[in-house]
């Protein structure tokens, strides 16, 4: 459908600072990101850490680009954890110069409207997948063609030739059909990549962004001198419009005829081959700028956000009224970490998982687009591993308690490099019974906890807080219960919890009495026996 300018100008205004409603294809948003080399990265976030954390539920939240291939780049951005800072200074005057600027953002964001068809997704396997290969038996193909010119110059001439001209013609035809389906391929792509490289001429015309990468106007010129012969696919594309037309007949004949296609498409593709770091250069730009747009817009839309203060080689995470960006309404807490780990006890739904994964979405965030969900927030690099969505894996024939086993153990073995660690854990062990959880939960948790890593880690178990009270500092999430409601303040309060309510919550919900009256009895005994208690005496 057809959209003026002026209603263009208005839809992207309106959008600037509001959540996307459009729907999401992380096959293809993913696409550039796994194929990627991320040499040189600090962290690449695995997806076990990004199922945990619901990293792609965040990714929608934080995603505003205007373009597929800005969407491409954001995504990969999001989940590449860099060695250093030092491009966030530049960065920042540039994010400060689009939010300012209504007038340079939406010429920006005009420019990067271009890019959103389906096929601009693709535009990464020029540079990232292997391009198609001549059959060995492509000699023929030049050698044909000029018979057919030869042919058609000396007909005036020789009319016997007519009769060579067709049976050449019969030979193209089936040469030129078969080439069809390797020229589909290409047929979204390269019109992308010509349109591309005229997006980034028109962005390179803002002095602000000249200064991005020095290299593209040299790789876009590179680019363009394969565009004379790139126009064909462009064509193609144009009078797919109109098939029935006189004109696409006749084309199509001349094509074939002559195999342009096939000696268009892979002279083409020979020289693309040449040109992977330049298509690269000019696809990363494009996509920074809009990333760029992206980060402006998500701030201009948040409540409170704040830039992170990274103090490297310390073990600390200092946040004041941090939120999880995801939960409406969602209620704020302050936390500092300075030494010790911290250890989370409460009920059910009272927060200790939203929270675990509020710290760990803050980290990402700020680590990677400098950007964090709370007031204020100050923490050291750090490679972040979770250990909270497990599950059995029956094709694999694999327990919880032996899918939590590996994963831990993955931790174990990542505790002991000279980077500091993030490590998130719900409910350690939870696949097994008591005392061997504890023990075992106990042992694994002051192991994590050395040098400079930091654990993040929840339990039931007030009797793991009472062992690890010396190493962990000790929060918790509470309820209040009443008589027929129970009331959840999502406020993080210091020290273990003290009280009990999951008997009291059963009694709300009409258990029988029986029931309730046995529980109380015994608890209260098991209380009374319970060793657990001892053993901390003795540690």
């Amino acid at each position: 459908m057809f959209e003026t300018i002026k209603k263009r100008k208005q839809r992207l205004t309106q959008s600037f600072g509001e959540v996307k409603d459009d729907p999401f294809y992380f096959d293809s948003i993913e696409k550039y990101f796994r194929n990627k080399d991320h040499s040189g990265a600090f962290q690449i976030l695995s997806d076990k850490t990004c199922n945990d954390l619901d990293f792609n539920e965040l990714f929608k939240f934080v995603d505003r680009t205007t373009s597929k291939i800005g969407q491409q780049f954001l995504y990969n951005t999001l989940r590449t954890i860099p060695s250093n800072s030092n491009k966030f200074t530049g960065q920042e005057k540039l994010i400060q110069e689009i939010t300012n600027d209504s007038n340079l953002r939406l010429f920006i964001q005009l420019q990067l409207d271009k890019l959103t068809g389906e096929s601009s997704y693709f535009i990464t396997t020029l540079f990232q997948e292997e391009h198609l290969k001549k059959p060995k038996w492509f000699f023929i193909v030049p050698l044909l063609s000029f018979s057919s010119l030869m042919s058609v110059l000396l007909l005036p001439f020789t009319p016997q030739l007519f009769f060579v001209l067709l049976g050449l013609m019969i030979i193209n035809l089936g040469i030129h059909y078969w080439n069809k389906q390797n020229l589909n391929e290409y047929l979204g792509t390269i019109p992308q990549l010509l349109l591309l490289t005229r997006i980034a001429k028109k962005l390179l015309k803002c002095q602000i962004l000249k200064d991005i990468n020095e290299d593209v106007p040299e790789s876009i010129s590179s680019i363009e001198k394969v565009k004379r012969h790139m126009s064909l696919f462009k064509l193609e594309v144009e009078v797919q419009t109109d098939i029935g037309t006189a004109f696409l007949t006749f084309l199509e004949l001349f094509k074939a005829l002559f195999l342009l296609e096939p000696l268009l498409l892979f002279g083409v593709l020979k020289q693309l081959d040449t040109k992977r770091r330049e298509i690269e250069n000019v696809y990363s730009f494009v996509g920074y700028v809009d990333s760029l747009v992206s980060i402006s817009s998500l701030r201009h839309g948040l409540k409170s956000f704040c830039l992170p203060h990274i103090e490297p080689d310390q073990k600390i995470i200092d946040a004041t009224e941090i939120y999880h960006p995801l939960i409406l309404n969602c209620v704020s807490n302050s936390i500092q970490v300075n030494g010790n780990s911290i250890l989370l006890t409460g009920s059910n739904m009272s927060g200790k998982t939203s929270f675990i994964r509020t710290i760990g979405l803050n980290i990402i965030a700020g680590l990677t687009i400098n950007t964090c969900f709370a007031r204020q927030i100050c923490f050291s690099r750090l490679k972040i591993f979770s250990a909270i969505r497990l599950s059995d894996n029956l094709m694999d024939d694999k327990s919880y308690y032996l899918e939590e086993v590996l994963t831990i153990k993955e931790m174990i073995e990542k505790s002991q490099t000279p980077e500091p660690n993030l490590f998130l854990l719900d409910e350690i062990f939870k696949g097994t019974n008591t005392i061997e959880r504890i023990s075992a939960g106990r042992a694994v948790l002051s192991y994590l906890n050395n040098k400079s890593n930091i654990v993040f880690v929840s339990t039931h178990d007030i009797e793991l807080a009472e062992l690890l009270k010396d190493t962990y500092n000790l929060y918790h999430f509470s309820e209040q219960v009443d008589d027929k409601t129970i009331d959840f303040d999502f406020k993080l309060k210091k020290g273990k919890l003290k009280n009990r309510n999951a008997i009291k919550i059963l009694e709300i919900n009409d258990y029988p009495e029986q029931i309730i009256t046995e529980a109380i009895e015994l608890s209260k005994e098991l209380d009374k026996n319970n060793a657990l208690p001892r053993m901390a005496d003795r540690t």
